[in-house]
């Protein structure tokens, strides 16, 4: 009787795990095609790149392509920003409220930061009101957004590019990070 209760569980473990890891694929696959892979950005250049951009206290904070949400999480932990994480992957979604929660940033107050996942197609994302933007996208994708940026976003919002170039944005470039693998581009909207 032990053995079968035993085996029980064994098999229905197996099941939930492959179960997982199919709708962990199907999504990653879904994920691709939108925009990017998930490539987690080390927690070191995280650091360094939000001390480059010198965001300040208040500032809203929008990541298209939030993946576990450490950029976001880090933002609104140390410089108090309002954070918006924007990913179509549910469990990465999961795991970002996870982290938040272990983290005790719920609890923060209004004025010194709050945090917002979004399960949401970045394309349709307003970023009218934001300060900053953090991007770690395919340059496809990039290319893609560019008029999206022009048109919504506000004078002097900083566009932060980790990885890859925005093909045609030369002119608005303010300062490369030049790390390895992936370095990290700073783009100021002019008007």
């Amino acid at each position: 009787m032990i053995y079968l209760i035993f085996y029980g569980i064994l098999v229905l473990f197996v099941f939930l795990f492959a179960l997982l890891l199919f709708i962990y694929s199907l999504f990653s696959v879904v994920a691709q095609l939108m925009g990017s892979p998930y490539v987690p950005t080390k927690q070191k250049e995280v650091e360094h790149i939000l001390k480059t951009a010198g965001l300040k206290k208040g500032q809203l904070l929008i990541e298209l392509g939030s993946g576990d949400g450490r950029m976001i999480r880090t933002a609104v932990s140390r410089y108090k920003v309002h954070g918006i994480g924007v990913e179509i992957h549910p469990l990465l979604l999961f795991w970002s409220h996870i982290f938040v929660r272990l983290q005790k940033l719920t609890s923060l107050p209004v004025e010194s930061g709050s945090i917002i996942f979004k399960r949401e197609n970045f394309f349709k994302t307003n970023v009218s009101k934001a300060d900053a933007i953090f991007l770690f996208l395919m340059p496809n994708t990039l290319k893609k957004l560019r008029d999206k940026f022009i048109n919504e976003c506000k004078k002097n919002t900083l566009i932060i590019s980790h990885g890859f170039k925005i093909e045609g944005w030369e002119g608005f470039l303010q300062h490369t990070i030049h790390h390895t693998p992936f370095p990290t581009y700073f783009y100021r909207i002019l008007s």
